[in-house]
């Protein structure tokens, strides 16, 4: 898999790349993954809902392919593309999801956090109260969310068994335009970043590092 870290890139330009790289790719197309972050845009996915888009002042709105419903990106938020041909790995759309998740919590584990999975809610989570602690989510829980944050998002699209868009970590950023949404269709979900959480790093670090784990996961 080769690795670009592209930088600070604007946002729609960086979609219709994926998409023609996708379309364009042959069954000896080597897989790629691209690091990024954007300057301040909402999402939106196939089956976002207007009501979810509260108050998007001045930050522009653009729709996307991808699954899910309306997220945020920003500054100081490793952004990562993997463009990866599902078929030759042998994984279907579930496996694919659990290893782009796992890649994400192992990320977080290097930095002392434990990170969580919400049934029916792709993403990762974090105990608000306890960010380290290694309590498991247990259930019934009247609301999921209950004493969570949400860290990173994922949203994914799947074209001829190769995937592309992806998921995006939270790790120093302006969290309020999030209060501009329903975050991935949830109203009053939380979100937050490492920072939030007292955890001191740079995005060029945690971009290597995740960048690592989805390279390793991702790899046949």
């Amino acid at each position: 898999m080769q690795i670009r870290v592209l930088g600070r890139v604007e946002y729609a330009p960086t979609f219709e790349a994926m998409r023609a790289f996708t379309e364009g790719r042959a069954d000896d197309t080597p897989d790629e993954l691209w690091l990024c972050e954007h300057p301040p845009v909402y999402t939106l996915g196939l089956a976002a809902k207007a009501e979810h888009l509260l108050n998007p002042g001045d930050i522009p709105v653009v729709q996307t392919n991808r699954g899910g419903q309306v997220t945020y990106h920003g500054p100081g938020q490793v952004v990562a593309y993997p463009l990866v041909d599902l078929r030759r790995l042998g994984i279907y759309v579930k496996e694919y999801v659990y290893r782009v998740e796992h890649a994400v919590i192992q990320t977080l584990e290097g930095y002392g956090v434990t990170g969580h999975r919400v049934a029916g809610a792709p993403g990762i989570y974090v105990h608000l109260a306890d960010p380290s602690g290694h309590a498991r989510l247990t259930g019934p829980r009247t609301d999921p969310f209950a004493g969570l944050g949400k860290i990173a998002a994922l949203g994914i699209k799947i074209a001829n068994h190769r995937a592309y868009h992806g998921v995006a970590l939270n790790v120093k950023m302006d969290l309020s335009p999030f209060d501009g949404i329903n975050p991935c269709g949830y109203a009053g979900l939380k979100t937050v970043d490492l920072d939030t959480l007292r955890v001191s790093t740079d995005w060029g670090t945690a971009a290597t590092r995740l960048g690592e784990r989805l390279a390793t996961h991702l790899s046949p």
